[in-house]
């Protein structure tokens, strides 16, 4: 049925595929999720100092974010429909060592099993987006990235819910999800083998020769201030998902169950933000929702350190908004930019920059053990400021003139 719409010059939007494969995005970010979710009990149960807790977060982030781009790079110039269900059985292997690891050093080798899975779905999940979107990019974007933050977001309900009560084997239960993931990216493989068939005969049948054009360099430094970009608001999520929790027992007094609510409330807000960015960036501009979603926080994330308990909810909720808002706007804006590198663009805005937020962990959990988490929250409250970088990417018309 696709095939035969793309022979009418329709470009339709596969709404049930963009489902499928935002099923499986988050999936694969609630196994990821569980690393985090399971830092408070292993910090207890495992006697991990906060500098131990950087190191794992940042051997997770690393490994799926330094080969996300390898593994796009192949992918935009071979593509390998297969590997989304073998990624989530690296995610799987990972998560059964996490949950019967005990000791560091083994907790570190199983997350890095779930980072080589997720080094491998984003990039291919990505480019099926890409492909089912149709005309409305967008939209599909926000469907695609939507399912992940979702995924992310379920890191504090997982502690409160199911490890605290059941401690670090109760990871095993995700097992479940992950054997349901396979399935459902097995099915959108076969679509995605299919859809790869039909446009190499398409693109048989017109043997134009399309010589790659030289990058210009404006969108070079685009592409840099670009990952600059996502580089920031990552530090800023990593400090606030990984530490955030260990402030508020620390500051605030609370316990660790009623920690991981706040931070639940900051996650679901991004996911909600995720989803209506595209919209917004539809009619106000790509660009422009990218500089509102870091300089419209900052005045919010400089004040969160100092307020009162009674507020905190509210104030989370907003930051976690307005800083998702860009989430996959910006992906969208960087596959405009370089159209003919979706793989290793997605790698580049959701995988490498977004990891670096993993260095970040580290060096903050550095600067918590030698200062204070306090001293994190505050320091981690000036990044978004960075967004002020914003007033040199091109206008969105700019970007679209590059490829005239």
């Amino acid at each position: 049925m696709e095939q035969a719409s793309a022979k009418t010059g329709v470009n339709p939007t596969i709404y049930g595929i963009l489902l499928a494969i935002s099923s499986g995005h988050f999936i694969n970010d609630t196994l990821q999720a569980v690393v985090p979710a399971m830092f408070p009990i292993i910090e207890k149960s495992l006697e991990l100092s906060y500098i131990q807790i950087g190191w794992i977060a940042f051997s997770l982030n690393m490994t799926s974010s330094l080969l996300q781009p390898v593994f796009g790079y192949y992918a935009d110039i071979r593509s390998k429909p297969y590997l989304l269900p073998l990624g989530m059985l690296s995610s799987l292997a990972g998560l059964i060592g996490f949950a019967l690891s005990g000791h560091f050093l083994w907790i570190i080798v199983s997350v890095l099993f779930i980072g080589f899975g997720s080094a491998i779905f984003h990039p291919e999940g990505s480019r099926v987006a890409y492909m089912a979107a149709g005309n409305r990019r967008g939209l599909a974007q926000s469907i695609y990235q939507v399912g992940g933050n979702t995924g992310q977001a379920l890191a504090p309900l997982i502690t409160a819910f199911i490890f605290v009560p059941f401690g670090q084997k109760g990871a095993l239960w995700f097992t479940i999800v992950a054997i349901i993931g396979m399935i459902v990216l097995f099915q959108v493989s076969n679509w995605y083998s299919g859809q790869l068939r039909f446009n190499e005969k398409s693109k048989n049948r017109k043997s134009t020769d399309v010589r790659k054009a030289p990058v210009h360099q404006k969108i070079k430094w685009a592409m840099v201030l670009v990952v600059f970009l996502v580089f920031a608001r990552s530090w800023y999520g990593a400090g606030l998902s990984n530490y955030y929790q260990f402030y508020l027992i620390e500051d605030y007094g609370l316990s660790i169950k009623n920690a991981q609510a706040y931070i639940f409330v900051f996650m679901f807000a991004g996911v909600i933000g995720t989803f209506l960015g595209g919209p917004f960036a539809d009619r106000f501009g790509k660009r422009n929702i990218i500089f509102f979603s870091m300089i419209g926080a900052a005045p919010l994330t400089l004040a969160l350190p100092y307020l009162p308990l009674s507020i905190v909810y509210p104030i989370i909720f907003c930051i976690g908004f307005i800083l998702s808002s860009s989430f996959s706007v910006i992906v969208v804006y960087a596959q405009e930019l370089l159209p003919s590198k979706i793989g290793m663009l997605s790698g580049l805005t959701v995988g490498l920059a977004f990891g670096m937020g993993a260095v970040g962990a580290v060096i903050f959990g550095g600067l918590a053990d030698l200062f204070t988490i306090r001293f994190v929250m505050i320091l981690c409250s000036f990044l978004p400021l960075l967004g002020m970088m914003t007033f040199f990417l091109p206008s969105d018309e700019t970007v679209r003139s590059f490829h005239k």
